[in-house]
């Protein structure tokens, strides 16, 4: 049973020795457009979203400025800054949208460069406190692209360096040149296919930030909903709490632009999954998925 909505209900987790935060946060895709392009239907909805978010104790936004592009960015900081004390944005760079549904990589020094000014000046930061590659390049040198961010790092405009969609040989070249924070792949009780990177990070002390809590087939959809149904509490809700048993490295960053939607995210930081259910979701294994 959920008992209270508040993210530090989840605990916290500690990313680069200087940063604490609650172990549920929020992704800031989806007040987006539709496809993640262009301005949300609802702005005013979107502003009220990021808010309340906060008042419900979330203190790390997930976002990145291919999200619009850039409408993600903006709308953070016309929500909510100056930001209050304790509140980490994290945003990535390394991925563009050419249209609705569509990306492309652009990972090369030059482009990162431009990224992360635009990042510091639309979200109206001086520092971006978590910042992520969001893919490898495959045409751009992977040790370029994160030589170019330990650089801008050792210039005070980003406090921490992390990494998305990467293998554990992406971590480990990246770990050679700067230190990494965070790790954010796809990941839910029915996709594990990056098992091993968590139990990485896991041994390492970085921190994993999983994507697409929900992702899997019909016949977990099932096993879901029926444990959702014991424990009166709703399917996604028993998905974020598996994620957050799964490891205590574990930061969940479930998105959305309702701000029902929310609260029931939020409240899973507080439903107690017994050893049982979690055993029972973590025998699903459906085959792998695709990254888009």
């Amino acid at each position: 049973m959920v008992q209270q909505i508040t993210a530090a209900a989840a605990g916290t987790i500690n990313l680069g020795g200087d940063l604490t935060v609650n172990r549920l946060g929020y992704g800031a895709m989806r007040i987006t457009g539709k496809g993640i392009w262009g301005p949300p239907e609802d702005h005013d909805g979107a502003i009220a979203t990021l808010r309340h978010a906060v008042e419900l104790g979330v203190n790390f936004i997930d976002t990145a400025d291919s999200y619009g592009p850039y409408v993600s960015e903006e709308l953070i900081a016309e929500a909510l800054a100056p930001y209050p004390a304790g509140l980490v944005i994290a945003t990535k760079g390394g991925w563009e949208r050419p249209g609705p549904g569509q990306w492309t990589h652009n990972a090369s020094p030059g482009h990162l460069r431009k990224a992360l000014e635009g990042s510091l000046k639309r979200l109206r930061l001086d520092r971006i406190d978590v910042y992520q590659l969001h893919t490898p390049d495959p045409a751009v040198s992977f040790e370029a692209s994160m030589e170019t961010l330990a650089e801008l790092r050792e210039q005070g405009k980003i406090r921490h360096i992390a990494l998305s969609n990467v293998a554990r040989e992406h971590i480990e070249r990246a770990r050679k040149i700067v230190p990494i924070v965070s790790v954010q792949n796809r990941y839910s009780f029915a996709d594990r296919e990056w098992d091993y990177v968590v139990n990485y990070c896991a041994e390492n002390g970085i921190a994993f930030i999983p994507w697409a809590p929900l992702r899997g087939s019909e016949s977990a959809a099932e096993v879901l909903e029926s444990v959702a149904e014991k424990l009166n509490a709703t399917p996604l809700q028993v998905a974020l709490a598996w994620l957050l048993k799964r490891s205590p490295v574990m930061l969940p960053i479930p998105g959305t632009s309702s701000r029902k939607h929310l609260e029931e995210n939020v409240a899973a930081a507080a439903l107690e999954l017994p050893q049982a259910e979690f055993e029972r979701l973590s025998a699903m294994t459906p085959a792998p998925t695709s990254l888009r």
